[in-house]
Formats: C-alpha cells, structure tokens, sequence
C-alpha cells in the first residue's frame, strides 16, 4: 500500500434522493472526463483505488461524508455515468447484482473489443480478489458489494465493501491492478475503517511459510493429517473467546471446535486429487471458503510450527454540502451550474479550450 488511513464508515438507514442522484451521474461524468483528459484513465483509476481521494469525490459530488453508503452510492452513480465515450465502464454492485460481475465484465470487454485473454485476467481478478478479502482477510467483515473498474484497454481496480454485523461499521478494501504482483501476498492499494481487529490475515508477507505449509498439507494423504488431528492434544472452551476470527492463546488445536475433521477430510481429499501448486490455486477451489482456511491455518501450524500473520491490514472536503444537510443541503441551482461549467470546460477542451480547464486545476492551489 502506498497509502493508508482511517475512515469512519458506519451504517445510516435510507437512500440517496433521486433528484440528488441524476445530479451525481451527470456531475461524476464531468469530473472523470476531466480527469482522462487532462491525464489518462490509468490516472483516473488510480485516484479510485485512494482511499482518501474516493472519499473527496464522494464529498464532491454532495454525498454523505462518512456513511456506509458512500461506496455504494458513489460506484452507483458512476456506473450509470461511464461507458465506451470515456472508455472506462464499472463491473458489479451490491448483493445479487456484485454475483453479475464475471457476465458484465464479458459483455463489457467484448464493447472494449479486448481478447478473450484480458477478458478471462479481469474476470480472475474479480474472483480472487473477493475470495481473499472474504476467505483470505478474515477480519469480521463479510462482503456484501463488490465492484471492478475496467478501461478499454484492459486496465482494473476493484473496490468493494464488507459490514461488522455487530457494530455496525464497514471496511472498504481497495485494489489497484497495476500493484498486484501476486494475489496471495500484499495485494491490496489500501483498507479504509475505523477500527482495527484481530485478523487472521493469509496473505500478509509474514504468512508466506504458513501459506507453503497450507500447499504441503492439501498434497499429504488425507489420512494422515486427519490422523494428526486426532492425535492432537484435547482441551476445553474455558480459554476460547468464541469470536468469529479470534483464536485462543493457546497454539494446540481443539478437535471438535477448531477443526471439523470429516469437513477437512472432504476437502483434503478434493485438494489432494487435484494436485494444487501454489496458496492462490488452493484458495480458488470451490469449497474453500473462511472455515477452512482457518483450519489449515490451525494444522499448519501445529504440524509444520509455521504461524500465520495476524496483522490486520487495515492502516475529507465539502463543496457542494451533504444529502443529510452537512455541513448544509445541497442548492439545486448551484449544483446545477457547476455540472454546466464543467461540461462547458470539457467542450471547449476537446476543441483544443483549455482555458477553463486550466483555471479549475488552478483552484486547487487555494483550497
């Protein structure tokens, strides 16, 4: 992460006013074709992937300044605002819609005319990444939307969002495809939340020996691991917090609470036939989901002593007010003119104007 920081992200009821919403396409559009204009699309995603820089926009546009809302809302507007004209498109969305995401990113890439080759590279990075932010990062968020942003060369950032049902708060998890060297070892640009938690976090740099020794386990004979596990010293729940992602201090595992031995044999056997090679292979096979990580997690540990990281990887502007009326309500006119100075910029710039371009980038100097 070249970046990081904190964000307050808690849930607020309701949805984002329509009249306020058409404003917020029309106005995202703007504010991106400047952007690719002036800079690239590459540029324009990369300020997506900032944490810091997407919750400004948010604020820019007049949405809430620290709702859960923000991510949806904001990826909402600006799905409906990009396509082949800026040459940017987003994938995805909240709940059944972000399960779409390997359909649209098909549809979309063939309007892109990308190979099939890029096209099956974008559809694994949605895969991957929402697998390792749900199975990989266990942190007690659990993923609700999920969103991949495409330029017509191939480019992609992926955002999505995970809620604490207990608290309340979303984590945001950013990724910027340029960065991802591997998808199992420090993949994300940068994680905006609150709070911090105990997280069992497989691909932390530090887990690289526990991740091998995952890999080694799913190659033994099912048999003898499951007969390791049986073998394992057993204990009682007195020093067990019964949290979702927390472990006991303890290091030896508990039988019939930590590890479920016929689910593993299941599974052990299914990883066994299939000969994986590597961690990231082993997390994309159907049935690896968050119980089974921890659990090889566990048995890595206790058969090899390799110890998994517990690193939790998680490390503001008004211009046109807030839909919840702060630090006012947004003025219909005076959104209305900016959206019209904007587009006039942007087509005086095509035709080789830039004077009003240039004088929109110099008022950042004032602020």
């Amino acid at each position: 992460m070249r970046r990081s920081g904190v964000a307050d992200l808690p849930l607020h009821p309701g949805q984002c006013p329509k009249w306020l919403f058409t404003r917020m396409v029309q106005l995202s559009r703007a504010i991106t074709e400047v952007i690719v204009n002036d800079y690239s699309q590459e540029e324009f995603l990369r300020r997506l992937s900032d944490p810091y820089w997407f919750q400004a926009f948010s604020c820019a546009i007049a949405f809430d300044w620290h709702s859960s809302g923000v991510t949806t809302t904001v990826l909402g507007s600006l799905k409906e605002a990009l396509g082949p004209e800026v040459g940017i498109a987003v994938c995805g969305g909240k709940g059944k819609t972000s399960r779409k995401t390997p359909q649209e990113i098909e549809s979309i890439g063939e309007v892109f005319s990308l190979s099939t080759k890029k096209i099956e590279e974008l559809k694994r990075a949605s895969r991957m990444s929402a697998k390792i932010d749900s199975a990989a990062v266990q942190d007690g968020f659990n993923l609700y939307h999920h969103c991949l942003v495409m330029t017509e060369k191939g480019e992609w950032i992926v955002v999505q969002q995970g809620m604490n049902e207990e608290t309340k708060y979303a984590r945001r998890y950013h990724w910027l495809g340029e960065e991802v060297k591997e998808f199992v070892d420090e993949p994300h640009h940068a994680i905006c939340c609150d709070s911090v938690n105990k997280t069992l976090n497989m691909v932390a740099h530090e887990s690289e020996d526990s991740r091998k020794a995952c890999v080694d386990l799913c190659t033994e004979d099912p048999n003898w691991v499951v007969g390791q596990i049986a073998s394992g010293p057993q204990k009682t729940l007195n020093d067990f917090s019964g949290e979702f992602v927390r472990f006991p201090r303890r290091h030896e595992v508990i039988t019939a609470d930590d590890v479920n031995p016929q689910r593993m044999k299941q599974i052990l056997l299914s990883t066994y036939e299939a000969k994986i090679k590597d961690y990231e292979e082993l997390l994309g096979m159907p049935g690896v989901g968050p119980a089974t990580v921890r659990s090889l997690a566990l048995l890595s540990e206790l058969i090899y002593g390799e110890k998994p990281s517990w690193r939790d990887p998680c490390r503001y502007s008004f211009c046109l007010g807030g839909k919840d009326g702060f630090p006012y309500k947004p003025k219909l006119d005076h959104y209305d003119e900016v959206i019209i100075t904007m587009k006039e910029a942007i087509d005086r710039a095509k035709l080789g104007e830039r004077e009003k371009i240039s004088a929109i980038r110099r008022l950042n100097s004032f602020s």
